[in-house]
């Protein structure tokens, strides 16, 4: 029943779904293969055969991966909604491909950013696809096509539609990084909704949490309890990202070897005017500081940087660097980065570093990142969508929660006191190995069903044998 309800609730809201992704213009490119209308790079919706392939290397295209010399090795299906399930989850495919190098990967993702982080960071080890809508024949399409041997998904992704022809199809289902917010977790507990809940997480082989809240949150939904474990938060385990020295990091931002900056990350609407006027009291006391705003979503790049100009501080463009855009120009100013893949290095360049949707109610992104160099990690109170992290890092010393008025009067505290400042950023550091080993827990334990779920077909194919030749 329930099925049937949500389906028709799908189908009555499908025009309008349909037109608020072709709004946007972050999610048009991947709309007709999100709909299975046309073929995509792992050759996935082939509605359209006479289609003329994209032409190599040009421009505005996006990278395709390569295709595997085997296209008939079984797929192992990755599904990250966005850049940041991707950065999480990709040291675990990366390793999952060293280990299994006969199986195929494919990652899914919802987002644009999340396409460019698999083909950035997963170039010839997985191939990417953008993810189906929830419809009923989409999702059997693409299950037909890929014909996984398992499916792997990030944070509590859940799909029925998915998850219910997954499960129809024998496809063993694990969530990894799980977690549950205390707001979606209060809205799953709604009596209307409570056993459609209940009737996904049931249908899940394996569910690998992140603490121990969300163990209990999951088997409170309705999980079997023995099928749920406590692997940690894969973030810990990020690797360390290759670095230049600083001075060439510096100089190819156009700043000068002498200058300090507030890395600001993942920020949002509401933040940014917060942290520019933070910047204009904190130059008045130490010139030599330089803001770093890197929007969560760069197409909002124009808006931000009228607002800056708006507020009478230069403003420069990362993409706009060597094109003749702010190469010597000296004193107080902020970087917009609108560029992907280097907020992380940046971070390693900070003084301090802020990281947004923390101080408008949004949850929260990755602490981790400026942790893992040792830096101070300065954060609001709207940390949902990263809790544990946030009191691992409150708990230890290594992060700073502030309000909106307390953000100024803890960033020139740290500028003033660079010695508190290091040994904060310690703390932060120490955090960060005091809790890796959470993907070394996860590998095992996927490895694990695929063993249990390979030996079940072997055993199936024994009692049942195909006859490789007919006899006359």
């Amino acid at each position: 029943m329930w099925y049937l309800v949500y389906n028709a609730l799908l189908l009555i809201a499908s025009p309008v779904v349909i037109l608020i992704l072709l709004a946007k213009q972050r999610c048009r490119r991947g709309l007709p293969q999100r709909l299975g209308l046309s073929e995509g790079s792992f050759g996935l919706f082939s509605l359209f055969r006479s289609k003329a392939p994209d032409k190599p290397n040009e421009p505005n295209q996006p990278n395709k991966p390569n295709q595997p010399d085997e296209p008939n090795k079984p797929v192992i299906w990755v599904h990250a909604v966005s850049l940041g399930e991707v950065v999480a989850v990709a040291p675990l495919v990366k390793e999952l491909h060293r280990r299994h190098p006969g199986h195929r990967f494919v990652v899914s993702t919802v987002t644009e950013t999340g396409r460019e982080a698999v083909e950035q960071r997963l170039a010839g080890v997985a191939e990417h696809c953008y993810a189906p809508l929830d419809f009923p024949m989409v999702v059997s399409r693409m299950i037909a096509r890929l014909n996984p041997v398992l499916y792997v998904f990030v944070e509590t992704e859940l799909w029925p539609n998915l998850l219910r022809q997954l499960r129809r199809s024998g496809v063993p289902t694990v969530l990894v990084n799980g977690r549950l917010s205390t707001r979606s977790f209060a809205r799953q507990q709604w009596g209307i909704v409570r056993s459609f809940y209940r009737t996904m997480v049931q249908s899940l082989s394996l569910c690998l949490m992140q603490s121990d809240r969300d163990v209990e949150r999951i088997v409170a939904l309705g999980a079997d309890a023995r099928l749920v474990r406590r692997t940690g938060n894969i973030k810990f385990d990020q690797p360390v990202p290759d670095s230049t020295d600083s001075r060439s990091i510096k100089a190819g931002l156009g700043l000068q070897e002498g200058d300090r900056l507030i890395v600001a990350g993942s920020t949002h609407q509401g933040e940014e005017e917060v942290l520019v006027d933070c910047y204009r009291m904190l130059v008045q006391r130490h010139p030599a500081a330089r803001l770093i705003l890197a929007p969560r979503h760069i197409e909002r790049a124009d808006q931000v940087e009228a607002m800056v100009r708006a507020r009478g501080l230069p403003v420069r463009r990362r993409s706009l660097i060597g094109q003749g855009q702010g190469s010597s120009e000296l004193g107080p100013r902020v970087l917009l980065l609108d560029s992907r893949g280097e907020l992380a290095t940046l971070y390693r360049e900070a003084v301090v570093a802020f990281v947004g949707g923390t101080l408008v109610p949004v949850g929260g992104h990755n602490l981790l990142e400026p942790a893992l160099w040792g830096k101070p990690v300065l954060f609001g109170p709207y940390t949902d969508h990263c809790a544990e992290i946030a009191d691992l890092l409150l708990q230890a010393g290594g992060g700073l929660q502030v309000t909106q008025e307390g953000l100024t009067r803890q960033i020139v505290h740290l500028f003033d006191h660079p010695e508190e400042c290091a040994l904060i950023g310690g703390a932060a550091r120490s955090v960060v190995e005091q809790n890796q080993g959470a993907l070394r827990a996860t590998v095992e334990a996927v490895d694990s069903l695929l063993a249990s779920s390979d030996s079940r077909k072997t055993s199936s194919l024994s009692r049942n044998p195909i006859p490789l030749m007919a006899g006359r």
